[in-house]
């Protein structure tokens, strides 16, 4: 057997005495609203990884970039170093040059919601965009469909918003008006991977799409997320944004794939400029590295397996929660979806007789975690106190969200004495105890 063989043989054992045999308890251990969920694989590819040495991006992001955008049916899948990245990519990718007359340019409106998380917006102020927020559903949390024809101006370019909690949004309103009015379509997919729309994934329906990868999310590399396209042209672009901005598309380590390194005219740099040292926009380095690449590899191995116990969660905490129906709005997917839910979203009803803080405190106290549906409401927020944005209608779901809305976990390391656990507090909490 070479060293190799048995550095990873030996890892193998290592996961059986550090990792394997845990065992619930109740009356010590936390129900996580999510967490990493992983076996033998992922630390022997993580260790392979570390073997070669390279360091940045090399045969297992290769490697996971062709398997996921093969999953997803698609030609390309740009790996970046976090989802947050891969929303900064995605829409910086609209505003290049490249693109001519359809670029995204200062001032041009960007169709979205308040109720989510802020890297979905972010990218539109950092690129001085001018965001336009609409309101939200109660239990599915999505977009209001009447009001996205409604927010439409001249100024109007794109629609860019989020699966929320993995419940797909309401794409048929949005393809059809995105074809309508000429409108770019970007899908933040990071909390629905897996969830399908009329039978087909989302992700695929937009021009661009986004994942993501934190330990949260559907699978994970620890930090990592991903751009994926079928539009080869807008591909490129979004490296380029990815790798510093340069025209240059060698992969780490090659040189001169184009055969034109150093014949070539760029702006007014001298002819026949080293291509490899040529930028062609303002950009960022956003690469992910080999290592978490490879536990990429593993864990899309098992996606499959994770979004069908997701569905199973849900499913059972749905069913022992609906006896709660008169005090708490249950989530409930968007018509015709297939969530691969993120979470399990709940929203207390004003005259429910207890606020969110009363029933999470509970739930926490009693070693279940919650977490607020993200933002609540970003016009609410310091950093974007006073941004340049329109709104359309109000937001009134949007505020009842930021007040009566959390969430609790499905992700596949949840067992069924842990949904039993959840459901034993719930009930103790609508009976009446408070301590």
């Amino acid at each position: 057997m070479d060293i190799r063989k048995e550095i990873l043989e030996l890892t193998r054992k290592y996961y059986k005495e550090k990792f394997g045999g845990y065992a619930y308890d109740p009356q010590k251990d936390l129900v996580h609203y999510a967490g990493r969920v992983f076996d033998e694989r992922e630390l022997v590819n993580l260790i392979d990884s570390s073997l070669d040495f390279f360091l940045t991006a090399n045969r297992y992001a290769e490697e996971f970039e062709n398997n996921f955008a093969e999953y997803l049916g698609l030609s390309n899948a740009i790996l970046v170093n976090s989802g947050s990245s891969a929303n900064l990519v995605a829409l910086s990718s609209l505003t290049s040059k490249k693109l001519g007359e359809r670029r995204l340019k200062p001032g041009d409106e960007v169709i979205t919601v308040a109720a989510g998380f802020p890297t979905t917006v972010a990218p539109i102020i950092q690129n001085q965009l001018v965001p336009v927020f609409i309101d939200v559903n109660l239990g599915d949390y999505t977009y209001i469909s009447e009001r996205l024809a409604e927010s439409i101006s001249p100024k109007t370019r794109a629609i860019f918003m989020a699966h929320t909690l993995g419940n797909p949004f309401d794409l048929d309103s949005a393809l059809q008006l995105a074809n309508t009015h000429d409108l770019w379509l970007i899908e933040d997919n990071c909390d629905a991977l897996g969830s399908r729309y009329n039978d087909k994934l989302t992700g695929t329906f937009g021009h661009l799409a986004t994942s993501s990868f934190y330990p949260a999310h559907h699978i994970t590399m620890g930090e990592g997320g991903c751009v994926v396209t079928n539009d080869d042209e807008i591909a490129m672009i979004a490296r380029s944004f990815r790798d510093w901005g340069r025209d240059c598309y060698c992969s780490g380590g090659e040189s001169n794939t184009c055969g034109k390194r150093f014949s070539q005219q760029f702006g007014t740099l001298p002819k026949g400029y080293d291509h490899k040292y040529v930028y062609s926009h303002i950009g960022y380095n956003l690469k992910v590295t080999d290592m978490q690449a490879a536990i990429g590899c593993a864990q899309l191995e098992k996606l499959n397996g994770f979004i069908e116990r997701r569905k199973e969660n849900f499913a059972q905490l749905w069913d022992l929660l609906s006896p709660f129906q008169d005090r708490l709005i249950l989530p409930k997917a968007t018509k015709n979806s297939d969530p691969a839910w993120f979470a399990f979203p709940i929203t207390v009803r004003n005259d429910a007789g207890f606020s969110r803080n009363q029933i999470t405190q509970f739930l926490e106290s009693n070693r279940i975690e919650t977490r607020n549906l993200f933002s609540g409401n970003l016009l609410r927020h310091p950093a974007f106190e006073g941004i340049n944005c329109r709104v359309v209608g109000d937001l009134l779901n949007t505020d009842v969200i930021m007040n009566n809305t959390f969430f609790i976990g499905v992700y596949p390391g949840i067992k069924i004495d842990q949904i039993e656990k959840i459901a034993d507090v719930f009930t103790r909490f609508m009976g009446g105890e408070r301590g």
